[in-house]
């Protein structure tokens, strides 16, 4: 079965830095077509301009902010106006809210946190589903975490949004599965991005340990030893894309190095 995706469309969210980068790249490296999608054009020029092109394919990126659905809303579909034959891939990713204890936590953040993620991941599926209904093929993957198995210390608003994500995608699943279209979650462990560094280092201001220290600590509930590279979490993503998953559906994938602490 094909790992590559020849005349395929991936459209890619917080596709700028990190995970969604390293999605974008082994997508457009495998054959793919990508529209990046984030809110700093600059930054989404440049990536764009980066990405491989090994059958002259021609990247495009649209340019919204996901603290304001309404305007994403509008921008994605303005483009499928312009391109009805729409998307064949959806990589739903967005960066984590801020960490801290969850009582601590004003109500608003966990309004924002609600609205960046699952509002914005529902109103990216409206937008790109019919395509795939009438094509009978699609994939939709959100990058979520593995806090939606065993909540993570420290990330209250973060545990709470990304379980009602996955709650929201298995829904999702069951509902487009007869139509050829795959739901499927992807759970990244620590992994080497800028979100990971900044947790750490504001951990490090918090408690006075240092950045040597907190992470020997997080290594050691990490059965590989290790932090995982971005690129591991996107290969995990270009597969559950690939025809070779077509009947995996509605499930969660860990890329986590072992950590988690269940099955």
């Amino acid at each position: 079965m094909s790992m590559d995706f020849l005349s395929q469309r991936a459209l890619v969210g917080g596709s700028t830095q990190g995970i969604g980068r390293a999605v974008a790249e082994v997508l457009a490296l495998r054959g793919a077509t990508v529209v990046l999608l984030a809110r700093n054009e600059d930054r989404l020029r440049e990536v764009s301009a980066a990405l491989p092109t090994p059958h002259g394919q021609q990247h495009h990126y649209l340019v919204a902010d996901f603290a304001r659905p309404d305007e994403l809303r509008q921008v994605v579909h303005t483009y499928l106006q312009q391109h009805p034959d729409g998307f064949h891939i959806l990589v739903n990713n967005t960066g984590g809210p801020a960490g801290g204890p969850i009582l601590d936590a004003p109500v608003e953040d966990f309004r924002a946190a609600f609205e960046q993620h699952l509002v914005c991941n529902h109103l990216l599926a409206q937008a790109v589903v019919p395509a795939m209904q009438a094509r009978r093929h699609g994939r939709i993957i959100n990058i979520i975490s593995t806090s939606v198995k065993q909540p993570l210390p420290g990330l209250g608003v973060s545990n709470t949004i990304r379980g009602a994500v996955a709650s929201w995608a298995k829904t999702l699943a069951n509902e487009l599965g007869p139509h050829g279209i795959t739901v499927n979650n992807v759970l990244p462990g620590a992994t080497l991005t800028q979100r990971h560094t900044s947790l750490i280092e504001k951990k490090s201001t918090q408690t006075g340990q240092s950045i040597e220290e907190i992470e020997a600590g997080m290594l050691k509930l990490i059965p590989a030893s290790r932090f995982a590279q971005a690129e591991e979490v996107a290969a995990a993503v270009a597969f559950l894309a690939s025809e070779a998953a077509g009947y995996i559906n509605g499930t969660n994938m860990p890329v986590d190095g072992g950590r988690t602490g269940s099955l």
